[in-house]
């Protein structure tokens, strides 16, 4: 189900309408960035940098605060979250189709999300629990972004406490998800960690025995990511849980042909740190 409504998500920070509403608010789009931090943060209301490193997890400490709390200096966060679902209508009327944004198979899929959106438990998930939050639109079109969005971010702050639980910080979390392939190493240099900060979380877990010389990963190292997948899963579970495996499996089925619509666009990168691939 994440493989399915992740795609979904990620259109605002890559499609041009979402830098057109950024721009229109008078955030730089020359870069991703500016906008991205502050889509992605505005839940939480006018957070500083340390909520948002926090929150974000991956990103180094000194790039969010390059734009935060810059971000609340060019729009109010009230005015991000307007803008943001401005971003997304026109986004999905464009990506989609106007013919399946007003469509009974989207408005079903919206209801159904949106049903195992309210069941995720938002105890210590900030994300999630911003998100969640907020008030949900008349749309379906827009009811099925905010439900992808609360799940997904439900399931990010889960997979932050897996890390935790195995013994990752931030960068080691990047470090060691490289080292099993799941994406080149400059992929990473996106979340903005210096080489001397990379180096060194290579070497505390070649310390550990969890990388080798190669920078790939060990048995150990490939046991432990695998451990933090299932750990993960385990904290994402309860939404499906309560949605139910025939409901899910609807759900599923009806995602397929948006899904197909959002990677088929051409906006999100192949290689990239979501783990979102190609058709």
């Amino acid at each position: 189900m994440w493989h399915l409504l992740e795609p979904l998500h990620a259109l605002l920070y890559y499609a041009p309408e979402a830098f057109d509403e950024a721009a229109a608010l008078g955030y730089d789009t020359g870069e991703r960035w500016p906008s991205y931090f502050a889509w992605r943060a505005a839940p939480l209301g006018a957070a500083g940098p340390d909520h948002v490193t926090s929150a974000f997890h991956s990103f180094s400490p000194a790039m969010v605060a390059r734009y935060v709390p810059a971000a609340w200096d060019t729009a109010r966060p009230a005015e991000v979250l307007a803008a943001r679902l401005r971003a997304v209508d026109r986004t999905y009327r464009t990506v989609l189709g106007e013919d399946a944004v007003k469509g009974p198979e989207l408005a079903e899929a919206a209801a159904l999300a949106r049903r195992a959106a309210e069941a995720a438990g938002t105890h210590g998930r900030p994300l999630a629990a911003a998100n969640a939050d907020l008030p949900w639109s008349e749309a379906p079109h827009l009811v099925l972004w905010q439900a992808a969005t609360v799940l997904r971010e439900h399931r990010g702050d889960g997979h932050l406490a897996a890390l935790a639980a195995a013994g990752l910080d931030p960068v080691e979390s990047l470090v060691s998800f490289a080292a099993i392939g799941a994406a080149p190493e400059p992929v990473f240099e996106s979340r903005g960690w210096s080489p001397a900060e990379w180096s060194a979380a290579r070497e505390r877990l070649a310390a550990r025995g969890l990388v080798h010389p190669d920078r790939s990963a060990t048995d150990a190292g490939r046991g432990l990511r695998a451990e933090v997948e299932r750990h993960t899963d385990e904290l994402a579970a309860a939404p499906w849980t309560a949605l139910g495996p025939d409901d899910t499996a609807r759900l599923a089925d009806l995602l397929g042909t948006p899904w197909l619509a959002a990677i088929g666009s051409g906006l999100l990168p192949t290689e990239n740190t979501l783990g979102i691939g190609k058709v």
